[in-house]
């Protein structure tokens, strides 16, 4: 049995009280979901900027009446100080989740992608201090490996960063560093490679690739690509980092202050990523037919990125169960409903 395993048959039987901030966002309405059928207790932190009540509203959906009601919402900031420590009262995991995403979005608008990444991660390191958590489990990113052009990518080697987010991601790490020297404070960064999966956000100008393509594709539309369609990421489904962060969160304290590569390990192209999306659309019997419209390289993107995740398959027991593909097709009946 693996450690992933032991933890999913043994939470319920000792139900704990966690805290997700970016609890109505992708990866955070995904671990709610996790945990409350888990029947664990939940607090979630969050003020709406990208998250949205339709996920929380899908996570009641699957989940019974018994199990919704372990869970309280808090619509806090977390740059409000008083937020985090109201969110933090009596909590025994956090799973810091709430950020603003997006490389574009940074270079846009640098002043808030800082206050949100830096001041909010701040407060919430603080809040969880002052509450004597038992653990403190943050999302860090791969934006951090910057223009460092070595594959697969390893923890202890990182370049120059390529944006302000990428900075902001960066220090994060520093201050969880800090505050383990200078505190005594555990925390765990989870350096996330292209997380995709269900309730993952198709709108606007910040929109992750999988589901605005598979949102053009399912209605006929034009799907694009930034660059030849060479570039390549390391596409990791949201469940392998749900189950990356109940590692994280139960970890001994040798294997915390540490910071873990969350992926699946592959490289793939823009191009492939296009073919395995068609090909699961046309499993579910939508033809799309049109051919990709590429475009210029987008300012502050890396060419490629792969992880090597060695490191928390031996400190965490990390074992990511669903490639690409799977993930692909897994979550392709969700993406038909929500867009056709």
């Amino acid at each position: 049995m693996t450690r992933y395993e032991t933890i999913l048959q043994t939470l319920p039987d000792s139900p704990k009280r966690w805290l997700i901030t970016g609890v109505a966002g992708f990866i955070g309405s995904n671990l709610l979901e996790s945990l409350l059928r888990l029947d664990q207790y939940v607090v979630g932190l969050d003020n709406f900027a990208t998250g949205h009540q339709r996920n929380l509203n899908e996570v009641r959906a699957s989940v019974s009446q018994e199990q919704w009601e372990r869970f309280r919402f808090i619509n806090g900031d977390i740059r409000d100080q008083e937020d985090c420590h109201k969110a933090c009262s009596d909590v025994d995991y956090v799973l810091h989740q709430a950020a603003l995403g997006s490389v574009p979005r940074s270079l846009k608008d640098p002043v808030t992608t800082n206050r949100t990444n830096i001041d909010g991660f701040l407060n919430m390191l603080v809040a969880a201090r002052d509450a004597k958590v038992k653990s403190f489990t943050y999302a860090a990113s791969s934006s951090t490996y910057g223009d460092h052009p070595g594959l697969p990518k390893v923890e202890d080697i990182i370049g120059k960063p390529l944006s302000p987010y990428a900075i902001t991601k960066y220090v994060n790490e520093l201050y969880a560093e800090v505050f383990d020297r200078a505190y005594g404070f555990a925390t765990v960064g989870l350096r996330y490679f292209n997380v995709f999966g269900k309730r993952q956000d198709p709108e606007g100008a910040y929109a992750a690739v999988i589901p605005k393509w598979a949102a053009a594709m399912i209605n006929g539309g034009d799907v694009f690509i930034n660059g030849d369609g060479e570039t390549s990421r390391d596409f990791c489904f949201v469940e392998n980092a749900v189950q990356a962060n109940l590692l994280a969160a139960t970890a001994e304290a040798d294997s915390k202050n540490q910071v873990y590569n969350v992926a699946v390990g592959a490289k793939t192209s823009l191009d492939q990523l296009f073919v395995y999306i068609k090909e699961a659309l046309a499993d579910h019997n939508i033809a799309y037919n049109k051919q990709v419209i590429y475009r210029q390289f987008r300012e502050g993107d890396v060419r490629h990125s792969q992880a090597n995740i060695d490191k928390a398959i031996t400190k965490l027991g990390y074992c990511p169960k669903f490639s690409i593909q799977e993930g692909i097709w897994r979550d392709m009946p969700w993406y038909i409903e929500l867009f056709k």
